[in-house]
């Protein structure tokens, strides 16, 4: 039997960081929901379906805890171990399918199970084996991330899925592997819609996606649109199967969704006020806001804090500014469009989050900081949901001196891997326990400042040094440059940005 059951298997996933999958983001979620999170003194957490391993690793070197894994894909496992033996974090990573991970007997009870996107990708079968898992090995008050492909938003590609799909069943080339069958299959549907087909026509949002997926990773789009088996789901029918795990859902991961003023029309809300079962507010929620992808949070037992204890549990979490305090956007695409956030609120919070280095401060200390506590703190948390959740902004712990040192050793294997390629765009940071986004030159920075370094323009040199061995040239404006002192200037321009509005920001993650 193919072991690969339908699964594009011969082109690896993308080297992608999924921060909803981060322990303390979970846990921030259900707190700002009113649910209580998952409780002990060690953390068990199981990632169903790794990919190539960026974000398991990440996380179980920026968290303590015991961290298992499982992809049944050799290739993204073997990537995966490399990464896990560079951080010496200790994490189980398995290459076995859902259906010889029910059958072990030797897996813990798991505090977090965290699945991302394969929910839509794999067989009604599969989907089985891993609610087994779940019912026998999530503790009780553990959490279940899911995130998924959803109608109603989804419904009207549906037919482009199966259009590019059948394509590549039927008319693809098997000698041109998934990718080839991918590019000639999104030809092909360009031709159906220079043929005037009346589908197009009638849905015009679709040729935009068709359009839209030219921009895809690629490794990506044949996963998405070339696996045997996708499964759109409703939200509703979701829950219903989760549910014979006895979960129930908490939460939506995405801390932008907490916010309904960003998310439905004051009519949808009031709406939404009038209604009382999970399911249906949901739903409906699904069709206010066109949703199609769902980043859920579902819970083996829901404990409902009381207002109080959710304050005094919410104020004693510490937060970190990830950024340069001017390069937060005075505003944020929400499902509405664009909105502007509000001076009065997020200016002075930014502030006080930017002061002593972007120190990392409680949400207590922040409300009672001068030019925040006359605002509002229901204000003051949303802003922190708002910024946490488009990334200017992350939680913050103190770090263990293990945890410390395999961030460390982590990031110094990505900075020595940047030297070849930019797969691994995100370092690991012991003060968020997250993934940072960190460009393959900004690494490069980063190790020659290690090397001691401590000027851009040395900076620099040593990084055109790496370049100029691999015949590799930067581009700007669409134009290669040609010399070395062309080469140099730009990067020495891109090296002093970077210890302009970078180097503060990475220094309080301690990353640099």
């Amino acid at each position: 039997m193919d072991w690969t059951s339908g699964y594009v298997a011969d082109v690896d996933y993308s080297y992608g960081y999924y921060r909803e999958l981060h322990p303390g983001l979970l846990s921030l979620a259900c707190l700002n929901a009113g649910v209580a999170p998952p409780q002990g003194d060690t953390l068990t957490y199981l990632e169903l379906g790794y990919g190539r391993g960026l974000s398991i690793n990440i996380h179980s070197a920026a968290n303590d805890g015991i961290y298992w894994g499982t992809d049944f894909n050799p290739n993204h496992a073997l990537e995966a171990h490399a990464l896990a033996a560079a951080s010496g974090s200790g994490v189980r990573l398995l290459d076995e399918s859902f259906a010889d991970l029910a059958a072990r007997t030797d897996l813990p009870e798991f505090d977090i199970i965290g699945l991302h996107g394969i929910w839509s990708w794999i067989s009604p079968e599969n989907r089985n084996h891993i609610v087994d898992i779940i019912r026998r090995r999530l503790k009780q008050g553990g959490l279940v991330y899911i995130s998924y492909n959803c109608f109603p938003g989804w419904a009207p590609a549906e037919p482009l899925k199966h259009l590019i799909g059948l394509h590549g069943q039927f008319a693809g080339s098997e000698a041109a592997g998934s990718l080839g069958k991918l590019e000639l299959a999104l030809k092909f549907a360009r031709e159906v819609v220079d043929a005037g087909a009346l589908y197009f026509k009638q849905n015009p949002a679709v040729v935009r996606r068709l359009e839209g997926l030219s921009g895809l990773d690629r490794n990506y789009a044949a996963h998405e649109y070339l696996a045997h088996d996708w499964h759109l789901m409703a939200f509703s029918e979701v829950a219903r199967i989760l549910g014979e795990a006895k979960l129930s859902f908490a939460a939506s991961a995405h801390l932008l969704d907490h916010v309904d003023g960003l998310n439905v029309m004051p009519e949808g809300a009031k709406l939404l006020g009038g209604m009382q079962d999970p399911v249906l507010i949901q739903s409906v929620r699904d069709y206010l806001m066109n949703q199609q992808f769902r980043r859920d949070i579902f819970v083996k037992g829901v404990r409902r804090l009381p207002g109080l204890e959710r304050w005094e549990l919410l104020q004693q979490r510490s937060f970190v500014l990830a950024c340069h305090p001017d390069d937060v956007s005075p505003t944020v695409q929400s499902t509405l469009g664009q909105a502007t956030l509000q001076d009065r609120v997020y200016k002075p919070v930014i502030r006080a989050l930017a002061e002593n280095g972007n120190e990392p401060k409680s949400l207590g200390r922040l409300c009672a900081h001068p030019e925040v506590r006359q605002i509002a703190r229901h204000e003051v948390l949303e802003a922190i949901m708002v910024l946490t959740s488009i990334g200017y902004v992350s939680p913050a712990g103190e770090p263990s001196d293990a945890v410390r040192r395999q961030c460390k050793a982590l990031n110094q294997y990505a900075c020595a891997r940047a030297k070849f390629d930019g797969d691994v765009r995100h370092l690991a940071s012991p003060i968020s326990g997250m993934g940072v986004a960190v460009s393959r030159m900004e690494q490069l920075f980063l190790a020659a400042l290690a090397a001691g370094d401590a000027t851009p323009a040395g900076q620099a040199q040593r990084t055109w040094d790496v370049l100029a061995r691999q015949n590799q040239h930067l581009i700007k404006e669409g134009k290669t440059l040609a010399t070395p002192a062309e080469n140099i200037a730009e990067l020495t321009r891109m090296a002093q940005a970077f210890s302009d509005r970078r180097i503060t920001a990475l220094k309080a993650q301690q990353i640099a």
